[in-house]
């Protein structure tokens, strides 16, 4: 795949599956054999059935759940983007019970694709941040 495929297929994982709940999408945009880097919650599955778990739980905690990509980099088979993301805690996330509170945080993403697929992904996540405005952190 060119450059400019790899761009637009890693940019498709957080504004069409993430942004419209197109769980379907993610056998299309990922490799069977995809190995997460970045820390999935505990008690999750490996590879791709971890991500449609963890996808599945952010949108149904998260219903209104919107990324925008800020940027997205690419060189070779190795892509990299930053997004800032929204929802409105509606449901359980990670034991914390509904808010009702608006949220915002900012990821960074790595990823590794074969073949237009993502092979491989590491990330980094404003945890603390999203913590605090759930209000279970000072």
């Amino acid at each position: 795949m060119s450059t400019e495929q790899n761009k637009a297929n890693f940019r498709a994982i957080p504004e069409h599956i993430l942004n419209t709940g197109d769980f379907d999408a993610i056998d299309q945009l990922f490799t069977a054999d995809y190995v997460d880097h970045a820390a999935l919650p505990p008690g999750l599955p490996d590879g791709v059935e971890g991500v449609k778990v963890f996808f599945r739980m952010l949108r149904s905690a998260f219903p209104d759940l919107h990324y925008t990509v800020e940027v997205v980099l690419a060189e070779g088979d190795l892509a990299a983007g930053h997004v800032s993301v929204t929802g409105t805690h509606k449901g359980e996330f990670m034991g914390i019970p509904p808010t009702g509170k608006q949220l915002r945080w900012t990821e960074t993403h790595m990823g590794r694709l074969v073949d237009g697929k993502l092979a491989e992904h590491w990330g980094d996540y404003d945890q603390l941040g999203m913590l605090q405005q759930l209000g279970v952190m000072g």
